[in-house]
């Protein structure tokens, strides 16, 4: 996912961007030890990926069977367009127009962006072995009232995908860096309205389910697609140097989302009156969302230490970590609310499949084609006529 422009923005070696900035500008007890080993199994990925992501990157590359560099190293913000500078991060770039082999060539090789890439990737893999685990044991097929889980980990395995894709490719050139933040922010939508399904269909009480049900999943896919037409239009249209308009276009939706999307988790936790597993996983990850929030709208600690975080220690980076953090727990809690509040959610939820199912498409869609629509714009305003 992309960080935001930077709020200060001052020529010279301090300067966020480079020196060119001022030039531009009810269980039995085996499933609920099945659950808790699944628990672990999944938070476990999530902390030893990080530790060990720069011996992985060295390790990888002494391989005698894997080819070297395709290309020159990295390059400094001087020798590539304004449009691919981090604030404060003047080295580690990648030189724009190589071959796809390249850039693929180089999740094995050190750059500003190879943390977020891996930090993503390795999360959908965890996420997608939590799915092959559980298809063992939970007949999604036939079970109506578990193809809402189904829908939530594919969002979360999506947005973790593209997200890793667009911080591996968007170094091509000009075009694809929007294209693929593009794509980025479609699975940021997916993922929004998976949470907000989620969240109603397992974790929801009955006391807010009757205030919210007439308008919720509507509501939710409707913000879902805002989120990622704002993202995109902000991306479009707004200059680095002018981060208010851009930041409102592309947080003020993702922040009504969340909110909507996090309340059957803040008011069960309000009234929760008997101890539940489930309740501490959804305590996490209303933590790991809010630091994950936090470094996504400031430059820290990049900005405290400029010129010493080109590779490791990026903001965005710590955001990236964060928000695994906060699906994994966010998984986990809707896991152990599907195995153990059935008897609330059936009784809730009856006659919902048609229709959480069909806003689900109708949020792809509408966000595929959002993404679509604004690329053609891109296009346009670079005046390429293919790519």
């Amino acid at each position: 996912m992309e960080i935001p422009a930077h709020k200060d923005c001052t020529a010279g070696p301090q300067c966020a961007t480079g020196p060119r900035c001022g030039k531009l500008l009810g269980k039995s007890g085996a499933e609920k030890r099945r659950g808790n080993e699944d628990a672990e199994f999944g938070l476990a990925m999530a902390t030893v990926v990080p530790g060990k992501l720069s011996q992985l990157l060295l390790s990888v590359r002494q391989l005698p069977g894997l080819p070297g560099p395709l290309s020159p190293g990295t390059v400094s913000s001087a020798e590539v367009p304004a449009v691919f500078w981090k604030p404060y991060i003047h080295r580690g770039y990648r030189p724009v127009r190589q071959t796809w082999r390249y850039y693929f060539s180089t999740l094995f090789q050190q750059h500003n962006e190879a943390v977020n890439v891996w930090s993503h990737l390795a999360a959908a893999l965890a996420l997608l072995l939590r799915l092959l685990r559980l298809w063992q044991r939970v007949d999604f097929g036939q079970d109506a009232h578990a193809r809402p889980l189904l829908i939530i980990l594919a969002a979360a395995i999506t947005y973790l995908t593209f997200s890793s894709l667009a911080h591996l490719l968007q170094a091509k050139s000009e075009f694809w860096h929007y294209s693929f933040f593009f794509m980025d922010y479609v699975g940021v939508a997916v993922y929004q309205y998976g949470s907000a399904l989620g969240h109603f269909y397992y974790a929801i009480e009955p006391g807010w389910h009757r205030r919210v049900r007439g308008f919720f999943l509507p509501l939710a896919a409707a913000l879902a697609w805002l989120s990622c037409a704002g993202s995109c239009y902000a991306k479009f249209r707004f200059h680095p140097r002018c981060p208010l308009p851009g930041r409102l276009c592309q947080e003020l939706p993702s922040g009504l989302a969340y909110l909507l999307d996090i309340s059957p988790v803040l008011h069960r936790l309000a009234t929760a009156a008997r101890p539940d597993p489930a309740l501490l996983y959804h305590k996490c990850q209303v933590l790991f969302f809010l630091l994950a929030a936090f470094f996504f709208s400031h430059p820290y600690p990049e900005k405290w230490f400029p010129g010493r975080c080109h590779f490791v220690g990026q903001s965005h980076q710590i955001f990236h970590v964060f928000l695994v953090l906060c699906t994994l727990a966010q998984i986990e809690a809707v896991v152990l609310d599907y195995e153990s509040r059935r008897e609330i959610y059936s009784s809730l939820q009856r006659g919902l499949a048609h229709d959480f199912s069909a806003l689900f498409l109708l949020t792809v869609a509408c966000s595929v084609l959002t993404a679509a629509y604004m690329a053609r714009r891109v296009r346009h305003k670079l005046g390429l006529k293919e790519e």
